[in-house]
């Protein structure tokens, strides 16, 4: 899978090759450093090191709006259906229906093979509010993180 077209016609999600840690370190520092920056929390190298614990290029992609590199996705197998671990939009891109238009192609492909699909999001971060509005449930709230479930949806 290299290229997969969105429901958006200018969004789509190219596969992540292992080289490409330092371009999406950058993105995820980029997009999560107001939220974290709120709580006191910011720090970039560690943002770095976590993000570096968990890569795996093999279950991240990168979201392409109109050509450009505008963030990345990362979904992995979990023992109960799919973790969508990391979802970023660059700020200068956020409010565009990209973040949107990604979900629905996550979803597709959640609800073909039949699993559920769950996402932390920090506290103070605007994303509750975006999975929420997207159809995610809320499951339960830790020190920093709110968690939520999107239940497989089969349609016959």
């Amino acid at each position: 899978m290299s290229q997969r077209t969105v429901n958006n016609p200018q969004v789509s999600l190219v596969l992540a090759r292992p080289d490409d840690f330092e371009a999406l370190v950058d993105v995820r520092i980029e997009a999560m450093r107001e939220s974290l920056e709120r709580i006191g929390r910011f720090d970039p190298v560690r943002a770095r090191t976590r993000f570096q614990e968990g890569f795996s290029a093999a279950f991240t992609r990168h979201i392409e709006y109109a050509g450009a590199r505008v963030g990345f996705v990362v979904v992995k197998p979990a023992p109960d259906g799919l973790l969508l671990d990391h979802l970023y939009v660059k700020p200068a891109a956020q409010g565009l229906g990209i973040g949107a238009a990604v979900l629905h192609q996550l979803f597709q492909e959640a609800d073909a093979a039949g699993l559920a699909m769950r996402v932390g999001a920090l506290k103070e971060s605007a994303s509750n509010r975006f999975y929420t509005r997207h159809g995610f449930q809320f499951v339960e709230s830790k020190e920093f993180d709110n968690y939520y479930i999107r239940p497989c949806s089969v349609h016959d």
